[in-house]
């Protein structure tokens, strides 16, 4: 069942009616209902078209979280064979809001890490809604000195609000081990390359995007900070969340310009959770060329291609 997000309940009416028109076809086949509901399906379309021509950020940031959205798990199933997970930091526990493993991608051997949040109730409480613990990151710490070992290149998908920000967490030492998986990152001897599937929030998801080539789906968002935590530090009110998703810059299309990312991956017109299908297989493709880009690299060469591109990142905006 498709759930509409606030600024498409004209769109939500229009299709309802469309689909009433067919259930009472279906219950009296002396109805014939075709050009009605065929009607409503061109307005629906033209409307779906004006409304994402030119979303507002802060729009963008509820395609980006919405609930239907494929996530971590769905991009493994549906774009790498062979995956077998590993689990655990060996230190402390497993982090499901974390998972990892060995994987083929086009018949390649790769290791892909990713944020998972779950796709309903009990399993979002599972993975706690993709929001990391410690543990979470030292694991991905060791599945990247695994794939640095073999040579094997990385691939991480990120979707996350942030890392988690819980007394226990903290305790465990959050930041450090935030801190100790971005190290890893631009460390690391074997192609690393990010695609922000969703959200991109704070350092949680930098852990995972300190790569050679980092994409973004149209929709997906990437912040240093949430638009409703922004405004509840700038302008003491959650409420200016608008204000704020206009002033972080947080589109693909901004990050673009600015630098920090390399590529936008084009969705389905209304979300890639309309076409899930569709939206996976183009973060695929755009995962084997970035991956391709990069094949003729040595280690050390990769090692400075990530360093320029970090140290040159902002630039390209500002000259602009």
């Amino acid at each position: 069942m498709t759930q509409y997000l606030d600024f498409e309940k004209p769109l939500a009416e229009i299709e309802g009616k469309a689909e009433e028109l067919r259930a009472l076809a279906r219950t009296n086949e002396e109805m014939d209902v075709t050009d009605e509901a065929e009607a409503l399906d061109a307005k629906a379309s033209d409307l779906l078209v004006e409304l994402y021509k030119t979303l507002t950020p802060w729009r963008k940031c509820q395609v980006a979280r919405h609930p239907n959205r494929p996530h971590c798990r769905d991009y493994i199933d549906a774009l790498f064979t062979e995956y077998t997970p590993l689990a655990g930091d060996r230190n402390f526990a497993d982090d499901h809001a974390v998972m990892g493993g060995l994987a083929r991608l086009d018949g390649q051997p790769v290791m892909v890490i990713g944020h998972e949040k779950g796709s309903d109730t009990q399993s979002r409480l599972t993975h706690n809604f993709g929001m990391a613990r410690p543990e979470g990151y030292r694991k991905a710490v060791r599945l990247m000195d695994m794939a640095d070992r073999f040579g094997l290149p990385v691939v991480s998908l990120v979707d996350t609000p942030g890392a988690y920000p819980g007394k226990g967490a903290e305790e465990r030492g959050q930041s450090e081990a935030i801190a100790r998986s971005t190290e890893k990152c631009l460390q690391l001897k074997a192609p690393l390359v990010s695609v922000v599937i969703g959200e991109g929030g704070s350092g949680g998801a930098v852990a995972f995007a300190t790569a050679n080539r980092v994409a973004m789906l149209e929709h997906s968002i990437y912040s240093v900070i949430s638009p409703e935590g922004c405004a509840s530090i700038l302008w003491k009110d959650a409420e200016k969340m608008r204000e704020a998703a206009e002033a972080l810059r947080l589109t693909a299309q901004d990050l673009k310009k600015l630098g920090v990312i390399d590529r936008i991956i084009a969705e389905p017109m209304g979300g890639a959770h309309r076409d899930r299908d569709a939206a996976m297989a183009s973060v695929g493709k755009t995962i084997t060329s970035m991956l391709s880009e990069l094949g003729a690299l040595s280690g050390p060469e990769l090692v400075a291609d990530r360093r320029r591109k970090f140290l040159e990142m902002g630039r390209q905006g500002l000259a602009a």
